[in-house]
């Protein structure tokens, strides 16, 4: 924990008119920059679960064709630990900001140019094969954006308001999704051959505007204070370190508890929002034929709500700690879990749409928001781009990205909702017992070199 008569590189630049200024610029670029990676996996997911099916696998049944759409999507989270350990180590060696300039050029490309692909009736197998491609490098970039942005602007933050400021890193997330929702709403407005034949390809095309918008911002960004803080003393807080591991040696888990902390909670959290917010558009339209604008309508109400939930669940976790307002959101989503898809067999609209939303402002936007500040909390300086980024994208493989693909197949296996139900269960419950073995992290000092709970361990 922070002394109370000690103030961070960042509270001390933040005391300072450059420095809100330059805190208001990496805030500012930070959110679009999140704003283009969710507008990228939401356009994505979105996609997935009403059009692509058609396009790149129009000889497959309805649930076959779901099944490979979701598994084009899971590659996507294949790329992301390779692009976690790439630009990880960059950042953690060479700044923050270098890495969020790159991954967001790499990013956007690859989704802009997703809209250009070909439908399979015109170039057969290479289409489903480019949508691959694309998908890994829309990954790549990935893999390390949303850490980046999370530890920018935790570095930036005044330590008291820490949580708070995190959490905007999922204001940008639900602001991805909510601009997906809304393009995809306007296209499914017309005709659904004019969709499939071309419309669906403008979402995909238009996103080019917001990364051209995130590349003028980002580059203008200032390095974090708490980075270049620790760069004019790395040397010898490196030495003091490798002292201290050298006079007590660490096992392997003492010496990498944060990061299976950090894979943890991240499977928590991951597992549920890809479920709530892409698994459950594609079921309840393909499996429980629902009309397709009720999950979108529901997706675009939920994002609405995560401009007050995602920073209000920080506000939260400023007062009363991360581990416990982790805790809580966890528990609630086994809670709801069974409920919640034997809600949607009753295949009424207005309760399809509730589930959705609900499931969403817990698992995609209300644990999100305290998972920005906890996550960064749990790691050394040295090695916390790297380490943390890595850790969240082995989460995702591991329940995000896969699962609306592992959804989709257990309903292919069995036909019924609770093998869907006991997979959220499962992969909720695993943040929730996390929990009760991660420290609480809240006002910790973040130039230091230990990960949390380090000392204590000793």
């Amino acid at each position: 924990m922070d002394s109370p008569n000690r103030h961070s590189a960042a509270d001390l630049n933040f005391q300072t008119p450059e420095g809100k200024k330059s805190f208001t610029t990496a805030v500012l670029s930070i959110w679009l920059g999140t704003t283009m990676e969710y507008v990228d996996f939401a356009l994505y997911g979105l996609a997935a679960g009403l059009v692509f099916h058609d396009v790149f696998f129009p000889h497959s049944t309805p649930i076959v064709g779901l099944l490979s759409a979701f598994a084009t999507y899971a590659v996507g989270f294949i790329a992301r630990p390779l692009g976690a350990i790439f630009f990880g180590r960059l950042g953690d060696k060479h700044g923050r900001k270098v890495v969020m300039v790159a991954t967001i050029a790499l990013m956007g490309v690859a989704t802009t140019l997703i809209g250009f692909i070909p439908s399979y009736d015109t170039i057969g197998p290479l289409a489903p094969a480019l949508l691959v491609l694309m998908r890994l490098g829309q990954g790549f970039g990935a893999g390390a954006e949303l850490s980046g942005g999370a530890v920018m602007l935790a570095e930036y933050a005044p330590t008291k308001h820490r949580g708070v400021v995190a959490s905007l890193i999922g204001v940008g997330s639900n602001t991805g999704t909510l601009l997906a929702s809304l393009v995809w709403l306007l296209v499914l407005q017309l005709p659904m051959e004019t969709v499939q034949a071309w419309a669906w390809r403008i979402p995909f095309i238009g996103s080019a505007i917001i990364v051209i918008g995130a590349l003028v911002i980002r580059r203008k960004m200032k390095e974090s204070p708490i980075y270049l803080d620790f760069q004019k003393v790395k040397e010898e807080q490196i030495r003091q370190a490798e002292e201290s591991q050298s006079a007590e040696p660490e096992n392997f888990f003492t010496k990498y508890k944060a990061f299976f902390w950090m894979l943890g909670l991240r499977i928590g959290e991951n597992g549920p929002s890809y479920m709530s917010q892409t698994f459950l558009v594609g079921y309840v339209v393909t499996a429980l034929a629902v009309s397709k604008q009720v999950p979108t309508i529901a997706v675009i109400v939920a994002s609405l709500l995560g401009f007050i939930i995602i920073p209000g669940s920080g506000w939260i976790s400023d007062r009363l700690g991360r581990r416990v307002t982790y805790r809580a959101y966890t528990f609630a989503l086994m809670l709801i879990a069974f409920p919640a898809f034997w809600l949607l067999e009753t295949r009424n609209p207005w309760i399809v749409g509730t589930v959705i939303v609900v499931a969403m402002s817990i698992a995609s936007l209300g644990i999100f928001g305290v998972q920005a500040a906890y996550g960064v909390e749990l790691f050394g300086i040295r090695h916390r781009y790297s380490q943390m980024a890595l850790a969240k994208e082995l989460g995702s493989i591991m329940s995000g990205g896969t699962a609306p693909m592992i959804a989709a197949a257990l309903l292919a296996a069995t036909g019924h909702w609770w093998p869907l139900a006991l997979y959220y269960f499962v992969t909720a419950g695993i943040g929730f017992v996390t929990t009760f073995f991660a420290p609480e992290t809240r006002g910790r000092d973040l130039a230091l070199m230990e990960d949390a709970d380090h000392d204590e361990a000793r």
